[in-house]
């Protein structure tokens, strides 16, 4: 399954200094007011919110400069936390791009954005299977969701091109550089060229 493609119009950002994937988990505790309302706003609405790379600037404070290229994130689940302040779990929905931005009276940064083209159903290249390989044996490692996943995943270009993303240490740079990639089997590639680094000698 495919993430959906996020909506064309106005949507809140979340400048953050990590990069949000389709299908992707975002944990976060919410404690400026700006955020607050937003959270707020998403549940009452039944909407999303854009997750964009931070390019200048930080996560608190006056508003940080996103990236263009973004994910919608859902949010499935509240909780309060031991330190009393608001978690959320989001999930990473479609891919857009900013067109322009506009700050509210808050702080908060607000996008007209375009959605990008949905991942199509492709396999995994012949070429790029080993990584569909590597990818299987980090979920057995770390269990959880990828652990969990139908098997079908991991012949999903576009699916195993994102876990793989995440789990990887690359730089915030390099995981928004994949964020814009439209081809899934070229995510695939550039994850080919970056895994020596991290390959034990």
């Amino acid at each position: 399954m495919t993430a959906a493609a996020a909506p064309a119009g106005e949507l809140p950002l979340f400048p953050l200094s990590t990069v949000l994937f389709p299908g992707g988990r975002l944990d976060l505790r919410i404690f400026e007011p700006r955020y607050l309302d937003m959270v707020r706003e998403c549940a009452r609405t039944g909407t999303g919110f854009g997750v964009c790379l931070i390019v200048r600037g930080v996560e608190s404070g006056a508003p940080a400069v996103p990236a263009a290229v973004g994910t919608l994130a859902r949010i499935e689940d509240f909780s309060t936390l031991p330190d009393g302040l608001l978690g959320i779990v989001a999930r990473g929905g479609g891919r857009f791009r900013t067109l322009r931005t506009r700050v509210r009276d808050s702080g908060l940064v607000v996008g007209e954005v375009e959605p990008l083209a949905v991942d199509p159903g492709l396999p995994v290249p012949a070429e790029s299977g080993v990584l569909a390989t590597i990818l299987r044996r980090l979920a057995e490692q770390v269990g959880g969701e990828l652990g969990a996943a139908d098997d079908a995943r991991f012949d999903d270009a576009a699916w195993v091109a994102w876990r793989l993303a995440e789990l990887l240490p690359l730089e915030p740079g390099e995981r928004q550089l994949l964020l814009q990639v439209d081809d899934p089997a070229e995510r695939l590639r550039r994850l080919a060229e970056w895994l020596p680094r991290f390959q034990r000698h």
